[in-house]
């Protein structure tokens, strides 16, 4: 099949972040302590979450300056380092009032965005996209999954208080998707079929569409092409409104089963419930 093409999503940072302000600047005092679909993090938690994003990234890629570092370089350590990282920053930030986490994110938030356009999309990131598979990968692919990063967690805050609406169109979901979805060849990549062999990833929705998974003679490749990918063996149809809480492991596992329909070779769909695009 033909390759994907890169996926730029470096313009929509400024829309992400804007829709973001707009939703805190409109949160009571209540709803900034409420809870979220992540573990543990009350809606003021996700939002100190997405500032360390914006801090950390330009104190590490437009500054130098790492900081602490894992001990080890293995995936489970970087995700326990990580975690660890995640947890302190929560802590710390418990003395930061709502006012001064959104004005933080104010100013924070241009200066990331013009750091990332500033980037060459096709040289090299400094971190790869670890959950794809990849040792290295391009700017583009880092700041994609970035996108993601930033896309779920406030999607995370507006499930909490009730208006996810904003964010499901397709100009700002479709683009998490078709960047989480390009985890798939790397996550079949244990999964035994024979060559040839396609399974249809369908998500439903304004925002989805189709991906081909097919196996070749060394491994698993991703297109968007119908007619290049050959005849399908397996559908996996994923309802779009809840798709990305399959990517972002907050869809247990009985949700997950009624709003994901199988079809065809059903061992070559059931991988799908464990596809996860985040680190930790």
């Amino acid at each position: 099949m033909p390759a994907l093409p890169p996926l730029h999503t470096v313009h929509l940072f400024p829309v992400l972040d804007q829709h973001l302000l707009t939703l805190l600047a409109e949160l009571t005092p209540a709803q900034w302590e409420l809870p979220t679909l992540a573990p543990r993090w009350r809606v003021r938690d996700v939002a100190l979450h997405l500032l360390d994003g914006n801090l950390r990234s330009l104190s590490m890629l437009r500054d130098g300056y790492f900081g602490v570092q894992p001990t080890g370089g293995s995936y489970p350590e970087i995700v326990t380092f990580l975690n660890q990282l995640n947890a302190d920053w929560i802590t710390a930030g418990q003395r930061l009032s709502p006012q001064i986490i959104r004005w933080l994110l104010e100013v924070s938030g241009p200066a990331y965005n013009r750091y990332l356009a500033g980037l060459d999309p096709e040289a090299p990131a400094t971190f790869a996209v670890a959950w794809a598979g990849e040792s290295e990968s391009a700017n583009w692919f880092h700041i994609a999954r970035d996108y993601t990063e930033k896309w779920h967690h406030q999607q995370q805050i507006r499930q909490a208080v009730g208006q996810p609406a904003a964010l499901l169109t397709r100009e700002l979901y479709h683009p998490f998707l078709a960047t989480c979805l390009r985890a798939l060849p790397y996550h079949y990549r244990e999964v035994a079929a024979e060559t040839g062999q396609v399974i249809a990833v369908v998500v439903t929705g304004a925002a989805g569409g189709t991906w081909y998974l097919r196996r070749t003679a060394s491994g698993w490749e991703l297109g968007e092409a119908p007619e290049a990918a050959g005849p399908v063996a397996a559908t996996i149809t994923i309802e779009g409104d809840v798709a990305w809480r399959l990517f972002t492991k907050s869809l247990p596992r009985p949700l997950a089963e009624a709003s994901i329909q199988l079809s065809g070779e059903r061992h070559l769909g059931e991988p799908i419930f464990g596809l996860i695009t985040v680190m930790g």
